[in-house]
């Protein structure tokens, strides 16, 4: 893997930004939509970048102490290289600087590799949200990040 940044999300990033998340899901963002987002003082949006080329993305918004994320997704080119697991700590360190302790997400019940990369982050299965997604209809993992539940098993 060639060297990897991360980075805050600018006007600049959308073009790119729209068409990883069109690849990637049946129901995607325009760029309108990630736009509306970053310059919200509640919202962390970050990139991926390798070689000043944006090769994925992660956004979450909340309030202390409770976040979602909206949205993460690789270049499909650039899988398999460790950059899902870059950009969602990089998220959790963001979204701590802003005093979120915990974070949630769903994610899609068939995708066992996300929702692997995000246990390994340290989130956990907190439910199921029945028939959450549509094209195709599915069930999504309803999963928490608790930094508080993390730091205190440090001890």
């Amino acid at each position: 893997m060639s060297s990897l940044e991360i980075r805050i999300m600018v006007p600049s990033d959308l073009t790119d930004v729209a068409r990883i998340e069109k690849e990637n899901f049946s129901r995607p963002w325009t760029e309108e939509d990630f736009a509306a987002f970053l310059n919200r003082d509640d919202a962390d949006f970050l990139v991926a970048l390798q070689q000043d080329q944006v090769v994925g993305y992660i956004g979450e918004y909340g309030i202390p102490d409770e976040g979602d994320i909206t949205n993460v997704s690789v270049d499909r080119r650039f899988r398999n290289q460790k950059i899902g697991s870059a950009l969602v700590s990089a998220l959790i360190h963001a979204a701590q600087t802003r005093g979120i302790t915990r974070i949630f997400l769903e994610v899609r019940q068939s995708n066992e590799y996300a929702i692997q990369l995000y246990e390994h982050a340290g989130f956990h299965r907190t439910g199921i949200r029945k028939n959450y997604y549509c094209a195709p209809v599915e069930d999504a993992v309803l999963m928490m990040y608790d930094s508080e539940e993390i730091s205190g098993s440090m001890h």
